[in-house]
């Protein structure tokens, strides 16, 4: 009997590679984005080897029917893969084997349609329980600067509606501070935000504590040991507060990003404006923001009324 094959065995292997080169280079998508959407090809490839019983090259990957991809998805589904994640992979098949048939000078393959995923409204975080996160934070930390590095990260997501993945990526050359700055996005795409002054303390004063420097050109935001800090440590410190001070499970870095732009919106900022702040590339990703203002005056009116 045959040995099964590995993904090593497939020769669209490279494809995907050579795929997920085009997203980097061409697409200008996230590391982030890349690696998630690499894997599901590579998971792809490897059911279909199985499937079929032989390597997988682009002309076979270019021929595939509906059948297939159900297939796949159902074993995905068969291993505890939920109705947004599965939506979230479908996205990334059909982008990889778009790309492989128009590579290979075949029609688009086959659509198949996605499972129905509801639409949540982001929950944004009470000031004072941002405050109550930063300095809890701050209390837990081993040293005075890794204290002032996790508020200021902290400070930076809420002052400034920045992504975790944003902050990780300054340099020094963001000093010294002014009153705005300027923050590299998803694909490449910069814009300009405020830089309050109770977020531009506490970047100094971090700055100023760190032992290993903030030259221009070299990561702002630095881990333990001197390297660049990892996102899961910011995600890990604020996990712990929200523990010991009690908070919903959903408090997290990036619930500070739809809290700074939750509290804009019911201060009355413009949708378009905050469209900019928040780096979106359409308004329809920004809307959602509507909905949670709405769903705060709800809470509000069956909280107050009378007759609620």
């Amino acid at each position: 009997m045959a040995a099964p094959l590995t993904l090593e065995d497939h020769p669209a292997r490279v494809t995907a590679l050579e795929w997920a080169e085009h997203l980097r280079r061409d697409r200008r998508r996230s590391e982030h984005t890349i690696r998630a959407y690499l894997a599901t090809a590579h998971r792809l490839i490897s059911f279909l080897g199985q499937h079929r019983g032989r390597a997988i090259d682009a002309a076979l990957l270019a021929g595939i029917d509906r059948g297939d991809i159900r297939g796949y998805l159902a074993e995905r589904r068969g291993g505890g893969l939920g109705n947004a994640s599965t939506a979230r992979e479908l996205s990334a098949i059909r982008t990889f084997l778009d790309h492989v048939a128009e590579g290979q000078g075949a029609a688009k393959p086959v659509k198949v349609k996605g499972p129905r995923t509801k639409k949540g409204v982001p929950r944004p975080v009470a000031p004072d329980d941002i405050t109550a996160i930063a300095e809890d934070a701050a209390e837990s930390a081993a040293e005075p600067w890794i204290a002032a590095r996790d508020t200021a990260v902290l400070l930076l997501l809420y002052g400034a509606g920045l992504r975790i993945g944003e902050a990780m990526a300054l340099t020094g050359d963001v000093l010294p501070l002014g009153d705005t700055l300027v923050v590299a996005g998803k694909r490449n795409k910069t814009r300009v935000v405020p830089m309050l002054a109770p977020v531009r303390a506490a970047i100094e004063e971090y700055a100023a504590l760190c032992p290993y420097g903030v030259a221009p050109g070299e990561i702002l935001f630095r881990g333990a040991r001197g390297g660049p800090l990892a996102p899961e440590l910011i995600r890990r410190a604020v996990q712990a507060a929200r523990v010991r001070l009690g908070l919903n499970e959903r408090t997290t870095p990036h619930a500070l990003r739809h809290s700074f732009a939750t509290h804009l919106l019911g201060r009355g900022a413009d949708l378009r404006a905050l469209q900019e702040l928040l780096g979106h590339a359409s308004l329809s990703s920004t809307q959602v923001y509507t909905g949670v203002d709405a769903a705060h005056l709800m809470d509000v009116y069956r909280n107050a009324h009378p007759r609620a």
